[in-house]
């Protein structure tokens, strides 16, 4: 199977679930949607050899996003009951929008160059995780240092600010 093929079918199932999105009703499905979008484009970053991009676009946007999504869906009460009717002044910001979203994609689209399909092929190896690996911890250790020591110390604060200390127990364990 030629590899336009695929492009252009992931890129038809990528515009339907994008789609779908927004047309769902069920914040749920939109949700799901939008995982299964998610999950096209790490296909099309496959496609274009950057592993690294699938993968932290799988478990990153897919993976953890995603949950905190369904987290703060399931706590809403999304009820028809609770749920407001929609004034005009909501459309007519949606319609604006989406004209002015529009008028920039229209604009971008004359101002770029397309290629004839000459692509380099001997820098191949450019998106692999392994080179990407090498450059992070040759070059940029010194970042890739802080960074790691960053995220310990939020890990800490975490583990900090969620313990509870109930004085009851306490008191009550040293009276015995």
């Amino acid at each position: 199977m030629n590899i336009d093929y695929i492009f252009y079918l992931l890129t038809a199932l990528t515009i339907i679930c994008a789609t779908m999105v927004v047309v769902s009703k069920h914040p749920i499905r939109s949700v799901l949607f939008l995982v299964a979008t998610f999950f096209c484009i790490s296909a099309h970053y496959i496609l274009l050899n950057a592993q690294f991009l699938a993968l932290v676009n799988i478990v990153v946007y897919a993976g953890a996003i995603m949950v905190l999504f369904l987290f703060v869906i399931m706590f809403l009460n999304l009820n028809k009951e609770v749920e407001r009717n929609k004034s005009i002044l909501y459309w007519l910001g949606a319609i604006v929008s989406a004209g002015c979203i529009f008028l920039m994609l229209v604009s971008s689209v004359g101002k770029v160059a397309l290629t004839n399909g000459n692509i380099e092929k001997e820098n191949y190896t450019l998106g692999l995780v392994e080179n990407i690996g090498m450059s992070l911890y040759t070059d940029y250790l010194f970042p890739m240092e802080i960074c790691s020591v960053l995220f310990l110390v939020a890990m800490i604060g975490v583990v900090l600010l969620s313990r509870k200390e109930n004085k009851f127990t306490t008191n009550t364990v040293s009276n015995v």
